[in-house]
């Protein structure tokens, strides 16, 4: 489930539909319903928040971001884009991670979903993490 108060437009969400998971975009909000709008490439459809959970932060995902990755020599692995950056400890260890960009770092000490990453990315950046090159 995701919380309808955790999501902005652009956001990435996994969405169940009739049993179907797909990932999709946000795209709009119906604030009297609670709802939230999701394109799957072709066409936008309305879900509630427990039809919606969050994209797990891996590897894979950070890639179709178009970050780049760089192994270092004690195991940890560092992703780029632009001039943020995202330290893991280990490889394909998401559990916690610092982020950081210019002189702001932040300390993720719990998994999140791609979503949240995203949301900490425009916080930080003011600009909206996609999958287009910088």
């Amino acid at each position: 489930m995701v919380k309808f108060s955790e999501l902005r437009k652009g956001d990435y969400v996994l969405a169940n539909s009739d049993g179907r998971i797909w990932m999709g975009e946000v795209t709009s909000f119906n604030n009297d319903e609670k709802e939230i709008g999701v394109n799957d490439g072709l066409q936008e459809f309305f879900f509630k928040g427990e039809d919606l959970n969050p994209v797990p932060v891996s590897d894979d995902t950070l890639m179709k971001l178009r970050f780049t990755k760089e192994i270092n020599t004690d195991g940890s692995v560092k992703y780029k884009k632009g001039a943020f950056r995202l330290l893991t400890p280990e490889k394909d260890n998401f559990s916690n991670f610092e982020v950081w960009y210019k002189d702001e770092k932040r300390l993720i000490l719990h998994p999140i979903g791609l979503h949240q990453l995203q949301n900490h990315y425009l916080d930080m950046t003011k600009v909206h993490l996609t999958d287009q090159p910088m």
